[in-house]
């Protein structure tokens, strides 16, 4: 976990050391700073300026400020988030949003529709598929807005209340009257950051189930066909290739999700046992409150340097690498299964399909822009990082088992492979193949085996134990 969720810093970056160097050797030659901190040329030209950026910035400064004024002059408390200010900001962070042609929504359609005849041929999921859309990367801000609420807010409340609760009484006293304005700033602070953030993805972003969860509605699957053409510009691929590969994928996706009810809940409780598990280091709070005047807290630039000295970065615990692993191990297997699905449909009929399964695998393992995004909002890293083992796994067993099989693995989440089948498919398969059956094929009739087999074994030691005398207890006589 390399990133700290909603603007709780670590220690200074080291890089900022050099920007007073480069700005003191550009003093030297000459050059001149303008009022607001950003470095002009030796010559007075306004070299590495960027206006429009700077608009950008006061813009959405202006609009964190509007957010939180207006939630006090309401008298109302905000929630952890402010998605409302999120999502205006999300859309202005969003440069350019272009209007979609008919010709590409006639296109995504009929992609998806051949995508999901190709798909009954490799799995014995049926469609999961009742809409499909096209949407730009605002109408992805706006369709996706609450499922990023569930995937927030647990991390947000949690962050905003532990370091209220880890005060000592006597600190809360005397910050007690800021509370309520602290909680409308972190709020306007998080929904600024939670917008900035989802502007970033909604411009790289390809489906709705791109960073391996249901993001949009259940049944509607969705393409961003702008930012799938910028994703297959220098593959040297044909464009219709590249849109029926994504529309496999998010159709394959549905399916998965829709037919396997208990996956979705799973992966958020992940998240959530995440969030519930962050904690700080109560010592470091109490040695940086020894010799602090109480009533520097009333002063916001004591506050800031006291948040943001580190006093209050959260710690893993070990709940929370479980949560992580298990969640990390169900974005594999989801994502394993769907390579799997994908190249069985796909197969000879999309020559670029090994490529792009190959492009993705390293977009995922490097850290994509959806990775780092997932990590600044919810601090953890939205990785599958044993894809490539998941992958293995599950054409593994489609070869020994069948799809039909294959996907019945899905029916329970005991039943699933676990991180140690990843290092040793071949035992997986083994026990799908035991004696011709399976627990998947009948988990009742399994148990009733095992319930016999251990009578068997408890009336062969009576057995030993009462001799000649075993067989008389049936006489009637």
């Amino acid at each position: 976990m390399t990133d700290l969720p909603f603007g709780f810093n670590g220690p200074s970056d080291p890089g900022d050391e050099g920007d007073d160097d480069e700005a003191r050797r550009r003093r030297e030659q000459g050059g001149s700073q303008d009022p607001f901190g950003f470095f002009t040329g030796a010559g007075g030209d306004a070299a590495g300026f960027d206006a429009a950026q700077l608009g950008q910035m006061l813009s959405q400064f202006g609009q964190m400020l509007s957010g939180m004024g207006g939630s006090m002059a309401s008298g109302q408390q905000g929630g952890a988030v402010d998605y409302k200010l999120a999502a205006r900001t999300a859309h202005t962070t969003i440069a350019g949003n272009p209007v979609l042609t008919e010709e590409q929504t006639q296109a995504v359609t009929e992609s998806v529709r051949l995508a999901e005849l190709w798909l009954d041929g490799a799995t014995a999921l049926p469609t999961g598929v009742t809409v499909t859309e096209v949407w730009t990367a605002g109408q992805w801000v706006d369709h996706t807005i609450d499922t990023w609420k569930r995937l927030c807010d647990p991390v947000a409340e949690r962050m905003g209340s532990m370091w209220v609760e880890a005060m000592p009484e006597e600190m809360r006293q005397f910050a007690g009257p800021m509370m309520g304005m602290l909680t409308s700033m972190s709020g306007a602070a998080y929904g600024t950051q939670l917008g900035q953030a989802l502007g970033q993805l909604a411009r790289e972003v390809l489906t709705s189930t791109d960073i391996g969860l249901p993001l949009g509605k259940v049944g509607t699957a969705a393409l961003l066909p702008t930012a799938i053409t910028e994703f297959g510009e220098g593959l040297e691929l044909p464009r219709a290739e590249v849109m029926l590969f994504f529309a496999a994928r998010e159709a394959a996706h549905h399916r998965l999700f829709h037919h396997v009810p208990w996956l979705a809940s799973g992966l958020f409780d992940a998240v959530e046992t995440y969030a519930r598990g962050i904690s700080i280091d109560i010592s470091a709070i109490e040695e940086a409150a020894r010799g602090l005047d109480p009533s520097a807290l009333t002063d916001p630039s004591a506050l800031q340097d006291l948040l943001g000295g580190g006093v209050f970065q959260p710690q893993e615990t070990p709940a929370q690498r479980q949560a992580l692993e298990r969640l990390e191990l169900l974005l594999a297997l989801v994502e394993g299964w769907v390579e799997t699905v994908v190249r069985t449909a796909l197969g000879d009929r999309i020559p670029a399909a090994e490529a792009l399964v190959e492009t993705l695998r390293r977009r995922r393992a490097g850290g994509g822009p959806a990775e780092q995004t997932f990590a600044t909002l919810v601090g953890l890293e939205l990785r599958p990082r044993r894809l490539r083992e998941a992958a293995a796994l599950w054409s593994q067993i489609t070869e020994a088992v069948g799809s039909e099989r294959r996907d019945r693995v899905w029916d329970h989440p005991d039943l699933l492979p676990g991180a140690e089948d990843l290092d040793n498919p071949a035992g997986f398969v083994d026990r799908l193949l035991d004696d011709g059956t399976s627990d998947l094929d009948d988990p009742i009739g399994s148990i009733e085996k095992l319930m016999r087999e251990q009578g068997e074994s408890g009336s062969g030691d009576g057995d030993v134990d009462s001799g000649d005398d075993a067989p008389d207890t049936d006489d009637p006589q």
